[in-house]
């Protein structure tokens, strides 16, 4: 899972978007299968997918999946959780440049 989540990362930084989206896609619903919904690694997979998202010029979606990831980390995790304040601002940082 580590290793496919690192494959899907670095089609994204190298401007692989639609190959990226896909396989985070794909790790989501590994994660859920796997994990289960609330898991945190369950968390991380959506969050990666929404940068996907983001990158690949799908605004809306990824607003909307970041802001669900935000919402489920800080009731899962609690608001001062490292990974509740890393999506949190994302979140806003995204709204400030939409």
């Amino acid at each position: 899972m580590t290793a496919r989540t690192n494959l899907a990362v670095s089609y994204r930084r190298a401007g692989r978007n639609t190959e990226a989206v896909d396989l985070l896609t794909k790790m989501v619903a590994d994660y859920v299968r796997l994990l289960g919904e609330e898991h945190p690694s369950t968390l991380t997979a959506r969050a990666n997918l929404a940068t996907s998202y983001r990158q690949a010029e799908r605004t809306a979606e990824a607003v909307a999946l970041l802001a669900k990831v935000t919402a489920d980390s800080t009731r899962l995790l609690g608001d001062n959780h490292p990974n509740t304040v890393a999506v949190a601002g994302a979140l806003r940082a995204w709204g400030d440049e939409a």
